[in-house]
């Protein structure tokens, strides 16, 4: 930090730009995202994050040898946001996608034993490009692939604007629909789980049918998956943080808000130790219970709201064997206590053998529970998965916990969440806990940055930067 001094400005004034100033608080996609707005607007720019790094949640961390993302990020092709975010850091190489939606499934829950079955999509219009897939998916039955059909064209017929669909679980709908246990298993909650991080009885129709909707019914291509092929902190710490360099912005880790005010002009004040700034603007950026404590009185017209937001977990179990065990890049698995495999070998640096990273969304039942025990659930369970690990030596086993991953997706949820736009002069929300019509996505995160700066700078008087909404034209 500098001296604890401060009179005018947040960095030096650049020739030829007016002089706004603007704080975001909170180094996640939200804020880079927000910073990185502000300023191609010409906005000067401070970021205050509290932790070391910038990445928020999608983080990496060294052990030993091994360079370890927190846990598995994918994204979609319909993650028009956080594609234009990785092509304005200049990542989008190191994050590809598939060229066509494929997910191996494979399947424990079967007499017969383990069992591979795909979801892929051909090059046909919505919805034949999943009807091949779908007709010989072997993890259901025909009478249950008909009524999974039939299920789709309902819920592609479904209002997202409707409110009332917030107000229903996804489950519940689900059974209307003629949806058997097996099929919310083996399809519904297969992509369901692993995008809302909830399964289909507790979540939000509103969001269970937006994710549906836009993931797999709007064209073909939507659903193709993308991953980072090299660590998460190379995308989201070195690459954003020399984005935001180039972009002029000043940038400060391991410096955390204490509060939040406004003064008698109804400038806002933000208060960090040992300096304060007072700038045309802030965004706060921030989880949404840590945001509730940042508010200044009168901000929002119900802050407890965002207490109200619950949050769920998600558990991530590292497994380091002496030899190669698979071969996909991913699958997916039913029958199992494990739901999404990713080799991580290459991205992590390892040498030797193979590093597999299992993502376990919606985890309450094991989010506490300690290594050991873990380590006795899960083992096993790859081994019935993978026949190549039943010999294998486990060199290394360890898990990383985030208990509160994201917003719980629950019912209701939708009147929780507040847009960008508070009733403080000057302050603006973002997060993927925001209303940006998307559960807690890096998209939803990307997005919610980017409506904060879009109100920002139409209050500051600022054209938005010319690029800045690119990627609504690419949805």
């Amino acid at each position: 930090m500098n001296d604890g001094t401060r009179s005018e400005g947040l960095v030096a004034d650049i020739p030829g730009r007016p002089g706004r100033d603007a704080v975001v608080i909170g180094g996640g996609l939200a804020g880079i995202t927000a910073a990185l707005a502000l300023a191609d607007a010409g906005v000067r720019v401070t970021l205050l994050e509290g932790r070391p790094r910038l990445g928020g949640l999608a983080f990496s961390f060294q052990r030993g040898e091994l360079t370890v993302d927190n846990g598995q990020h994918v994204y979609l092709r319909c993650c028009t946001a956080y594609r234009w975010f990785l092509d304005r850091i200049e990542a989008t190489a190191l994050a590809p996608l598939q060229d066509r939606l494929d997910v191996p499934v494979l399947d424990l829950a079967k007499p017969a034993g383990r069992r591979l079955g795909r979801l892929r999509r051909d090059a046909l219009p919505v919805p034949l490009h999943l009807g091949r897939s779908l007709a010989t998916y072997p993890h259901l039955s025909l009478a249950e692939r008909a009524r999974v059909g039939r299920a789709a064209l309902a819920l592609k017929g479904l209002d997202l604007a409707d409110p009332t669909l917030d107000t229903q679980d996804f489950g519940s709908w689900l059974t209307a629909h003629g949806q058997s246990a097996r099929a919310v298993e083996a399809l519904w909650d297969l992509v369901g789980v692993a995008t809302l991080n909830a399964v289909a009885g507790d979540a939000s129709l509103g969001l269970a049918a937006m994710v549906f909707k836009t993931g797999l019914l709007s064209d073909p291509g939507a659903a193709d998956i993308g991953w980072a092929r090299v660590p998460l902190g190379e995308l989201h710490d070195r690459l954003a943080r020399k984005a935001l360099d180039s972009a002029g912005v000043r940038t400060e880790v391991r410096t955390r808000v204490t509060s939040i005010s406004t003064d008698e002009n109804g400038t806002p004040r933000v208060q960090v130790p040992g300096e304060t700034f007072t700038p045309d603007a802030v965004v706060l950026a921030v989880p949404q219970r840590e945001a509730h404590d940042l508010l200044p009185e009168g901000a929002l017209e119900a802050p407890e709201n965002l207490l109200r937001i619950g949050t769920a977990p998600i558990l991530n179990v590292h497994v380091v064997y002496d030899r190669r065990v698979l071969e996909k890049p991913f699958f997916a698995a039913l029958g199992s206590r494990v739901q999404w495999v990713f080799d991580r070998t290459d991205a992590s640096g390892l040498r030797e053998g193979q590093y597999l990273a299992l993502s376990q969304s919606a985890a309450q039942d094991d989010i506490d529970e300690p290594v050991a025990v873990l380590r006795e659930r899960y083992l096993p369970e790859l081994a019935r998965l993978l026949p190549g690990a039943r010999g294998a030596v486990v060199r290394d086993f360890f898990v990383t916990r985030e208990r509160t991953a994201t917003f719980a997706p629950a019912p209701g949820v939708g009147r929780l969440r507040p847009g960008a736009r508070t009733k403080a002069p000057g302050l603006y929300l973002a997060g993927a806990w925001t209303a940006t019509g998307w559960p807690a996505t890096m998209e939803s995160a990307v997005r919610s940055g980017v409506s904060a700066a879009d109100a920002a700078l139409a209050a500051l008087g600022r054209p938005r930067p010319r690029h800045l909404f690119d990627f609504e034209e690419a949805a």
